[in-house]
């Protein structure tokens, strides 16, 4: 984050998620003490309780005030069973990736001590990378339905989106942290030997774009084969680019190797634009309010987002 007072819209959400942000604030405001970080934090009670209260998940005109008044979001966990589906978490988390175009899904694989990971032997240089998610098309992009629904003759579909603007620009971004970060490899994830047509818009971009960072190594491997090398050898990872869907399992598979989710930092981003930071784990309801929630996901969110 550049110099100059920033504004940080805090949503802190539900189950423990206003007491991990709790303690990430609580860092901000030492930081802000003791370093004259000039921060200005202002609190906003999205989640289930203002939904079931007031029907509201994400207020009309919420989108557009943060981008406006706001540089970033930091927000704790969303999810709740009093709420149908959690239709109010997809409508606060998706609305603010979808809404404010946070086409990053930023996640540091990063091991802090040799004692976390179920990887026997594993030093804490060996696990060190960092995975760009294409956030806002893919798997996830909402497009499908059913024929004959609720009949033996049922046909459900499911459909993926990829542009040929939304890839380039995800792989862009990659190539930019590996450049502006020292790191010397971006791998590509995909399964373009059976998804014939995405995969080929992937394979054919990534090409073209690696084609501009000759000091960088480019790679790439099939996703199967990636989730094994994670496990086997992941100090071969500096940079990884997937789309949304791979990018999601490889992700929380890189979570349990640094120790697990209550670890895990990430950020939705934009650059430029005001972008969203939070921890990657869930809302955990029951652990509410016994102080064993763990905040480090939501202090190296914050950090992240500094």
């Amino acid at each position: 984050m550049a110099q100059g007072k920033k504004r940080i819209a805090v949503v802190p959400g539900d189950g423990i998620g206003p007491e991990v942000i709790n303690e990430a604030v609580r860092l901000l405001e030492r930081l802000r003490e003791t370093h004259g970080i000039e921060l200005e934090l202002a609190h906003f009670d999205w989640g289930a309780d203002k939904y079931l209260n007031e029907g509201i998940s994400l207020p009309e005109g919420a989108l557009a005030m943060l981008s406006a008044e706001f540089d970033a979001i930091l927000a704790g966990a969303f999810g709740d069973p009093r709420v149908k589906s959690n239709q109010h978490a997809e409508d606060i988390l998706l609305g603010m990736r979808r809404g404010l175009d946070l086409y990053i899904n930023l996640r540091p694989v990063r091991l802090l001590g040799a004692h976390l990971t179920p990887l026997r032997g594993r030093a804490p240089e060996e696990i060190d990378f960092v995975v760009f998610r294409e956030n806002t098309e893919g798997a996830y992009c909402g497009a499908g339905g059913f024929l004959k629904k609720g009949t033996i003759d049922e046909i459900a579909t499911q459909e993926e989106l990829n542009t040929r603007s939304g890839v380039e620009r995800i792989i862009v971004a990659a190539f930019e942290y590996a450049r502006a970060h020292g790191r010397r490899k971006v791998t590509m994830a995909d399964k373009s030997n059976v998804q014939r047509f995405g995969g080929d818009l992937w394979q054919r971009v990534f090409k073209e774009v690696a084609a501009r960072y000759s000091e960088i190594e480019a790679n790439h491997q099939y996703v199967d084969a990636m989730a094994m090398f994670m496990v086997l050898d992941p100090a071969q990872y500096d940079v990884i680019v997937t789309n949304n869907l791979f990018g999601d399992i490889l992700t929380d598979l890189g979570a349990a190797l640094q120790g697990g989710l209550g670890l895990a930092a990430s950020g939705n981003i934009h650059p430029g634009r005001v972008s969203l930071f939070e921890p990657v784990h869930g809302s955990a309801p029951p652990l509410a309010g016994k102080s064993v929630a763990n905040p480090i996901g939501a202090i190296l969110s914050a950090a992240m987002m500094l």
